[in-house]
């Protein structure tokens, strides 16, 4: 005797399917946020372009125009410090397009405005093997200093703590540096030299660093893995109806 038997009816897999739209929202979700970014960054490298083009502005007057929440990053100012390069210097120790070293941080005042002085990174000094880190001083100058605006810098649970007494700095601590420097009301600023630059061509002038990350591409992944994600579920959908 033979019997027939029924194949039985295959269940939608709704957890599943909820699982699936979740994880496919977070991922569409990721790849639109790259692409906002991506048009953030675009627009500051305009801002970058159009500052570096344009004349530099006062720095009193640019920072006593700021509103509270504005950010003057990227300004291009000028400033009169005649004795710049003889000031006393803070050493940054920071890396440089693959060479190890330092920054020199000094402080210059400020004749108006809400602060009364802004500590200035006067550029980038290599330091090759066990030399031993150099206060390079200067003379004094007489044209303006031109340079451009920049937070100070961000630190986590890998940077080394700063050491203020063996002048050993590791992350761009303004309220610190500045009581190092003995200057009062420091700009929550940088300014970050571009002119003049010193005669005996150190240190180094390196204004502002612009690596800015390639978010097209994160995105092209997010929205890829999205994609990859939807193609997995239909096979899967279609394997489930043929079995």
């Amino acid at each position: 005797m033979s019997e027939t038997v029924a194949a039985r009816p295959q269940r939608f897999p709704v957890g599943l399917t909820v699982a699936v739209l979740i994880a496919l929202a977070i991922l569409l979700w990721l790849g639109t946020w790259q692409l906002q970014r991506l048009q953030h960054f675009t627009d500051l490298k305009r801002q970058i372009a159009a500052q570096e083009a344009g004349p530099p502005r006062p720095v009193e007057a640019v920072l006593a125009g700021l509103k509270p929440g504005s950010d003057a990053a990227y300004t291009r100012v000028s400033l009169s410090c005649p004795d710049l390069e003889t000031r006393p210097v803070l050493r940054l120790f920071v890396p440089s397009e693959g060479l190890a070293g330092y920054r020199l941080i000094t402080a210059c005042p400020l004749s108006s405005g809400p602060y009364a002085s802004i500590l200035v990174d006067r550029g980038f000094v290599a330091q090759l093997g066990d030399q031993t880190p150099r206060d390079i001083p200067g003379r004094p100058i007489t044209a303006p200093v031109v340079g451009v605006l920049h937070a100070g810098g961000q630190h986590n649970f890998v940077t080394p703590p700063n050491t203020p007494s063996a002048n050993q700095w590791y992350w761009r601590d303004i309220p610190t540096m500045a009581k190092a420097l003995h200057a009062p009301r420091p700009a929550l600023v940088f300014l970050m030299l571009e002119s003049p630059a010193p005669a005996n061509g150190e240190p180094r002038p390196i204004p502002v660093e612009r690596h800015f990350p390639n978010n097209l591409g994160y995105a092209i992944t997010w929205f890829g893995l999205a994609g990859a994600l939807v193609g997995v579920y239909l096979a899967m959908l279609l394997r489930k109806r043929q079995s």
